[in-house]
């Protein structure tokens, strides 16, 4: 195997399919390239065995072969590299692997590429077509509240619901829940659910620079094809809970406040919230909104007051100050709108105007107040 490629195309490369590489794993070959050159083509592949994703790059001189590449050594080496050629050279027998730059040579031993694990044939179902950006808002809307507890299976992904006309986005952890709604959706005959996990999802976002992107569905997998990169995740095979259950209707309490001085007043309060709980009160009048939070560990307090507008009686809820600040953070408009009803009810947050054809419903659970 011989090629030549500039250290600039090599670690966009490395770079797109590197988060792929698990940082431990049983089997040493996990953390290996696959490099594979055919023709004037290299492809870069990457797999945890859960996901696969490869990107292909052009290249010169090049000679065909197959090599396993470490891949920490070798994205340590290119990034540390000014943007210069490269002359790649791996022999399949030794598995030995020199790389020569005008100043430098570099050799490292790889694996035998009949040691890397085969990528399974995808055999796609369901097939549509969305615009990078369309998707980049689907994931990046939903994927903060996605769940980190591998008990709740289901929660450790965001679920993607095809419906006639619309695609929804859905992610909670049992403490604030997600449902982004795109009512362009166009493809046709797709009536699925589909729970793919964060760190699949993650890496598509890193992927998308813009055009579009075909998804395909198995009846096990999920498949990416962003122009010259593709990413094979499996799908998590668990019913998801029925998030619509836990949707109040009846909050018929309205506060419309800026989001900034909120988001700015809540991150300033909860410097003197205690570290356990991380509370921060809102208390509601008609004109105002009161932030605060105590800990009475320490003997520290702060207080603020924003102009707001509330429709309903006075009001005193607690919340976890982290999740006020990663749904309002997610949220782009300038005012926001919490429906609530009591101080053991969920808030129902959203921007004050939703853009055209979508509908964004963030829920935050809210914490017992500290009389």
């Amino acid at each position: 195997m011989k090629f030549s490629v500039t250290s600039g195309d090599l670690q966009k490369c490395l770079g797109s399919v590197g988060g792929v590489i698990p940082s431990k794993s049983t089997l040493p070959i996990l953390e290996n390239f696959l490099f594979e050159l055919q023709g004037t083509e290299l492809r870069v592949t990457a797999t945890d065995l859960e996901i696969s994703m490869s990107m292909t790059t052009q290249i010169t001189g090049g000679k065909a072969g197959k090599m396993a590449v470490p891949a920490k050594k070798l994205m340590e080496t290119i990034r540390a590299l000014p943007l210069t050629p490269i002359d790649f050279t791996g022999d399949p027998e030794s598995n030995r692997i020199e790389m020569r730059t005008e100043t430098g040579v570099y050799k490292l031993t790889g694996e035998s590429s009949e040691n890397y694990p085969a990528i399974s044939e995808f055999q796609g179902k369901d097939e549509f077509t969305i615009d990078a950006e369309s998707l980049r808002r689907l994931i990046s809307k939903a994927i903060f509240a996605v769940s980190s507890d591998e008990l709740r299976p289901a929660m450790l992904g965001v679920l993607f619901q095809m419906k006639k006309g619309e695609i929804r986005a859905v992610a909670t952890d049992g403490h604030r829940l997600v449902r982004f709604i795109n009512k362009k959706f166009t493809a046709k005959n797709i009536e699925r659910d589909v729970i793919i996990p964060a760190k699949a999802l993650n890496l598509v976002m890193k992927s998308l620079e813009g055009g579009e992107v075909k998804v395909a569905f198995s009846e096990t997998h999920a498949k990416f094809t962003l122009g010259n990169t593709t990413l094979i995740s499996r799908i998590i095979e668990e019913k998801y809970p029925n998030y619509e259950s836990v949707l109040p209707a009846d909050n018929d309490k309205t506060l419309t406040i800026g989001k900034e001085a909120l988001l700015s007043s809540v991150r300033r309060t909860a410097l003197y919230a205690s570290s356990t709980t991380r509370q921060v009160r809102l208390s509601l009048k008609k004109t105002e909104a009161s932030v605060s939070a105590e800990d009475i560990d320490f003997g520290s307090e702060a207080r603020e007051k924003i102009p707001a507008e509330y429709t309903g009686d006075a009001l005193d809820i607690g919340f976890n100050s982290n999740y006020v600040v990663d749904v309002l953070s997610h949220i782009d408009t300038e005012r926001v709108t919490f429906s609530l009803s009591s101080p053991s009810r969920a808030a129902i947050v959203h921007p004050e105007q939703q853009r055209e054809g979508e509908d964004v419903l963030m829920l935050v659970m809210p914490v017992r107040l500290n009389n």
